[in-house]
């Protein structure tokens, strides 16, 4: 008797996983989610190269700086990503807040290996992010160059850039390597982990 309902209990459990993967492959053919990101930081932080590597799996050693912004779709399974790419020149930086109205993330790139521009980087990043328009927007930052001996850790980027007194807005950081393609998924892409973590939960930094 036991034998039996045993079978009966893995028939139905079978049953239930074939529904679910019919499920998931209708959900395939007529859902797709669409994201607009907005990547900002420095110059030489590693934006642009930052995006190829998620875009193409390439990696190039000498990458143009952007001149003003780009604009690139990226496409991974049923996520479509729109994404800014604007230059971190000086010049450029008024440019900013603009791209960053209605995204749904603002992804800000630090170089950290490069500390004589950690203060600037700090300094860039809150001064935006106490625009009034971009109020409330999730940011995700990413630290780059993590390859590098001398490159800060999350922790040591969370306190550098002082990110525990960013209020009311949820907030993310991850130490990348764009070279070495270090914490970036070749299925899936660390943007979309990214903001998947935070929509579903804010980071408090302690």
């Amino acid at each position: 008797m036991n034998g039996f309902i045993l079978k009966c209990w893995k028939l139905i459990a079978a049953m239930l996983a074939l529904i679910n993967r019919i499920l998931d492959w209708f959900k395939s053919l007529f859902w797709k989610e669409e994201m607009e990101l907005t990547l900002v930081g420095l110059q030489n932080s590693g934006k642009t190269t930052f995006v190829n590597v998620i875009a193409s799996g390439q990696f190039t050693e000498d990458m143009i700086p952007t001149v003003g912004f780009n604009m690139r779709k990226i496409t991974k399974g049923n996520v479509t990503i729109k994404l800014w790419d604007i230059g971190g020149q000086p010049r450029f930086r008024s440019m900013w807040e603009r791209y960053c109205r209605s995204v749904n993330a603002i992804v800000y790139m630090v170089d950290a290996a490069d500390h004589e521009k950690l203060d600037a980087a700090q300094n860039e990043l809150h001064q935006l992010l106490d625009k009034p328009h971009i109020e409330g927007i999730p940011v995700l930052v990413l630290g780059n160059k993590r390859d590098l001996p001398n490159a800060l850790d999350e922790m040591q980027l969370i306190e550098r850039l002082n990110l525990a007194a960013i209020q009311n807005r949820e907030i993310c950081c991850y130490s990348i390597s764009c070279k070495e393609k270090d914490n970036i998924g070749s299925d899936l892409i660390l943007l979309c982990n990214g903001l998947s973590s935070i929509r579903n939960r804010q980071v408090r930094f302690e």
